[in-house]
């Protein structure tokens, strides 16, 4: 009975917010293990440079030697493509969450504050901390109660691809997940010049709901770092750079991600890097509930190349089981499926297919129509998708690119440098 009274008392202490960075409390202060920290180093905010696309970094500041993160769950409004966006909860305004960046061996505080109307914990997913951080609410620690915070700190000595999500189930479901990065001591042997991130993520949600379904078992919108095809930003590299990719899924699919125009090498996992002994060559990665993968490889081939999940139903977005028969007069019935699609705005505002898209007599195919109306010229939404990165690309691009889909553009140095050029002219990082 003491004890529960204990465990209740540091309950209370814990939910009751306003909790001072610089002094936790008597009761959080023994939750966390007395772990050695490293020495201080110089203050800063920014942190290495692995590139996020469509996601921030999340900022930290130094308490002696401790870096202290700010992290937020909240409900978020998060655009998938243009003109579709979804009711969503997330971290610090984004489903997926910031990426929290870090070193091995670095000690963490991770201040947390819960923005929604009702308890979370957040777990560390492949992180080897104290049991009282792991983040499973009512098991580790008491849950964190509607406007309430909550102190994570931990030291690690581990380096790779891990990720932060919510351990309430279906809250992972409405976006409640988020990237962590934590570099080596010691560069890796053989380095590259460019490392990217993604997270898989999908939803199910009705045509005129922007709230999505989390007990569903099938999924209409699919993912990467929050946005799909093709609102998704390219992956720029110049020719022949060294490039990594680091996936990370936790979603209910498993997704077979496959690169167009080369084989990789799986160099890391969500257990860290993994010694080269292990390394698997590869051109399609079956990433898993739960997993994260790391993959490498040369940039020798110039071009456009496709990085997607090969399931069929996750290259298209808001798929719809067609009702009742389809019929094209003057037209207008491709118009009327690519909007009963849920592709809203991308069916060329009604106009007809061009000369030869649809084959007279179609109708009577069995199977008509398949993917007539979803890749056709009139889905393309170019202006609409329109960044530095998809500077150069062909016209009609976009209706290529769908669903859990993005572009790896391998380029040579004149047009990777003016493709820099404009990131840095619209503020972003060159």
């Amino acid at each position: 009975m003491q004890d529960r009274r204990r465990f209740l008392g540091q309950a209370l202490a814990l939910g009751a917010g306003g909790l001072s960075l610089r002094s936790p409390t008597p009761a959080r202060r023994a939750m966390a293990p007395n772990q050695p920290a490293p020495a201080a180093p110089p203050a800063t905010t920014t942190g290495p440079a692995v590139p996020v696309p469509d996601l921030k970094k999340l900022p930290w500041t130094y308490d002696g030697a401790v870096k202290v993160f700010r992290l937020v769950a909240e409900p978020v409004r998060q655009e998938l493509i243009p003109g579709k966006a979804l009711d969503l909860w997330g971290f610090n305004g984004s489903a997926p969450g910031p990426l929290i960046e870090a070193h091995q061996g670095d000690r963490l505080r991770i201040v947390f504050d819960n923005h929604l109307p009702e308890p979370i914990a957040i777990h560390w997913h492949g992180l080897e901390v104290p049991n009282a951080m792991d983040g499973v609410a009512s098991l580790t620690q008491p849950p964190v109660l509607p406007g309430k915070r909550f102190v994570y700190e931990f030291t690690l000595d581990q380096e790779g691809t891990y990720f932060y999500h919510s351990h309430m189930a279906m809250q992972e479901m409405l976006g409640l997940i988020g990237p962590i990065v934590l570099h080596p001591r010691q560069p890796y042997s053989t380095a590259v010049d460019q490392d990217f991130l993604l997270v898989l993520q999908e939803y199910a949600a009705l045509p005129n709901n922007p709230v999505p379904n989390t007990m569903a078992m099938e999924f209409n919108w699919l993912t990467m770092n929050g946005k799909s095809g093709p609102a998704t930003t390219p992956l720029v590299v110049r020719h022949n750079q060294r490039v990594k990719i680091r996936l990370i899924n936790l979603g209910m699919d498993a997704h077979p991600i496959h690169l167009h125009g080369f084989q990789f090498w799986i160099t890391g996992t969500e257990g860290g890097r993994q010694p080269e002994s292990n390394w698997i060559r590869r051109n399609t990665v079956f990433v898993g509930v739960a997993q994260a993968f790391d993959l490498e490889f040369h940039a020798t081939h110039l071009g456009e190349w496709m990085l997607h999940c090969h399931l069929p139903h996750h290259m298209m977005n808001h798929m719809a089981s067609p009702v009742g028969p389809m019929t094209r007069h003057a037209g207008a019935g491709m118009a009327g499926m690519a909007g009963m699609a849920g592709m809203a705005g991308m069916s060329g505002g009604g106009k007809a297919p061009p000369p030869g898209w649809v084959a007279p007599g179609a109708n009577q195919v069995p199977g008509f129509p398949q993917d007539a109306y979803m890749e056709n010229p009139n889905m393309a939404m170019d202006q609409a998708v329109a960044k530095p990165e998809t500077y150069g690309l062909p016209p009609d691009w976009s209706e290529a690119i769908q669903g859990m889909m993005t572009i790896v553009r391998v380029l040579p140095p004149d047009l990777f440098d003016k493709i820099q050029e404009l990131r840095a002219a619209a503020g972003g990082r060159a």
